[in-house]
């Protein structure tokens, strides 16, 4: 199984938190036969994250070698772009080819991102957020934990 990673789990990952440990147990995701990667959008967050709480050297080795197990995928690819834009409108119900059903939905621009590279990789998106369940099942798979 093809899995992408949510900033918010990787900061679980680093802080080897129960919910850590449940993801490692339920999805296996760097056990042979799965695929684990990351959006370059997360890898960003986490290292603005690991600034903006003053992470000391030895949380940002672990964080840097937690990285280093991720295949890191680019959203500088023409389908991801198109995906950003396509999930953007649906997000707002403004794509007449497939309305939302609901009252538009706010996404910030790096969700929007994260999704459109899970939706392009075929990947499960794993997350805490619940700003992703519009998207479930219509643009990609998701595992909210």
């Amino acid at each position: 199984m093809k899995y992408l990673f949510d900033t918010n789990i990787l900061i679980h990952f680093v802080r080897e938190s129960s919910l850590f440990e449940a993801v490692i147990e339920r999805y296996a995701p760097f056990h042979p036969g799965n695929f684990a990667c990351i959006s370059v959008v997360v890898v960003g967050e986490l290292k603005s994250f690991a600034k903006q709480r003053h992470w000391g050297a030895a949380k940002l080795i672990k964080l840097e070698n937690l990285l280093n197990q991720f295949v890191l995928l680019d959203i500088n690819l023409r389908p991801i772009i198109d995906r950003y834009a396509e999930i953007d409108a649906y997000s707002q119900n403004l794509l007449p080819e497939r309305p939302l059903g609901l009252t538009p939905r706010n996404m910030g621009k790096n969700d929007i991102w994260i999704a459109a590279t899970a939706s392009v990789a075929d990947a499960v998106l794993l997350t805490t957020d619940h700003d992703f369940d519009h998207l479930d099942k219509v643009f990609l798979r998701l595992e909210r934990l």
